[in-house]
């Protein structure tokens, strides 16, 4: 493996939504990869964006605000600017990142687990009791935020920016995955995505993807995967980019 070039004729599937694959397709090919990208989900800002803005307004207002996404963060600041003296809480450093490029610097997110879990873990939400703490991001998802906080005595809204929905999979997206080797890899940081992709695909494409190694961005990814039917699982310290191709990059080739 060349140090220069960790993933050099590697073709990497990339699933991210659809649009926002560019930045990492070219971080693929500097480290001599191969980007495909086949993305996994479509994001839609929510239509009226009067009610979001109305909302949006009454969250950073309040004492707590959490972004569960970058997405979350580009749709909330198309809506209105996201000055505020809430606490700003973000789920991981891509989102802090994100909150950072819409002018937002003072944000709170976990350092090592960038999850639910993580963001449940920070001081700044031990004790939550009678704060008004908004959730920012689409609907959906595991609900482990709402429950835990809810549970916590927040008094609890949540702010529907966008919403997800099924990819529109053609043959651009189908014939490169019809010529995926031995040396391919997907990357893999969403349970819905990864289901959408399983429901969309044609069978043959499919099947060729499973025998590529999934590079996933935490053990519940991991899972997720196997029941996929993925066979070879490499799991990345996150979801950030630079921890994805790192784990990429540390996978061997040589076993079909």
């Amino acid at each position: 493996m060349s140090r220069s070039l960790p993933l050099r004729n590697v073709t990497v599937v990339i699933t991210r939504p659809a649009g926002t694959a560019g930045p990492l397709a070219r971080r693929v090919r500097k480290l001599g990869g191969i980007p495909v990208s086949v993305p996994g989900l479509s994001l839609r800002a929510t239509e009226d964006a009067t009610a979001v803005g109305v909302s949006l307004r009454r969250a950073l207002e309040g004492d707590v605000v959490v972004f569960t996404s970058p997405a979350a963060v580009r749709f909330a600041a198309d809506v209105l600017p996201l000055a505020t003296r809430a606490t700003v809480i973000a789920v991981g450093r891509g989102t802090a990142r994100a909150l950072k490029t819409a002018d937002v610097t003072d944000v709170r997110f976990p350092e090592t687990s960038q999850d639910s879990e993580g963001v449940l873990g920070l001081a700044e939400l031990a004790d939550v009791v009678g704060k008004r703490v908004a959730l920012v991001g689409a609907p959906g998802g595991r609900g482990l935020l709402r429950e835990a906080l809810a549970a916590r005595g927040a008094t609890l809204d949540e702010i529907h920016v966008y919403h997800r929905v099924a990819p529109r999979i053609d043959r651009r997206h189908i014939d490169p995955l019809l010529k995926l080797g031995r040396r391919s890899a997907v990357l893999l940081s969403s349970a819905e995505a990864l289901d959408h992709l399983r429901r969309a695909l044609v069978a043959p494409a499919w099947r060729r993807l499973v025998q590529a190694v999934a590079v996933v961005s935490s053990e519940r990814m991991r899972s997720a995967a196997l029941d996929a039917g993925f066979e070879r699982v490499a799991v990345a310290r996150s979801a950030l980019p630079t921890d994805l191709l790192t784990a990429a990059a540390g996978v061997s080739f040589t076993r079909r």
